[in-house]
């Protein structure tokens, strides 16, 4: 058992918050419609993976860099921080995308 794998999400998503800090991108620009966008967006992801557990598609790979703890059978931990870190990455590209290009076509 080892922590490895939550220890690299848990760094990743750091990475998001300080990137959405610096450009006010997604929690920083609307906090309050940011948790609702994560809530949702993470709530569907862990029912998609529910369904697919229940159907017998998912199925939770062994591996030593996992903790070994599970929230249901065959959905690791680390699977919440993982689609939080999803729906995070998702919404800083595409607000940061689109103030981008929205910065381009008007200079």
């Amino acid at each position: 058992m080892s922590a490895l794998y939550l220890l690299a999400l848990l760094v990743s998503l750091g990475g998001m918050v300080l990137l959405d800090r610096k450009f006010a991108l997604f929690f920083w620009n609307d906090p309050r419609r940011a948790g609702i966008v994560t809530g949702v967006g993470v709530a569907f992801l862990l029912c998609w993976d529910l369904a697919g557990i229940g159907l017998g598609i998912f199925y939770r790979g062994e591996t030593g860099l996992m903790t070994g703890l599970q929230l249901a059978p065959e959905l690791p931990v680390e699977e919440l921080f993982f689609l939080t870190f999803l729906v995070y990455l998702t919404m800083n590209l595409v607000l940061g995308t689109h103030r981008l290009l929205g910065q381009r076509t008007t200079a």
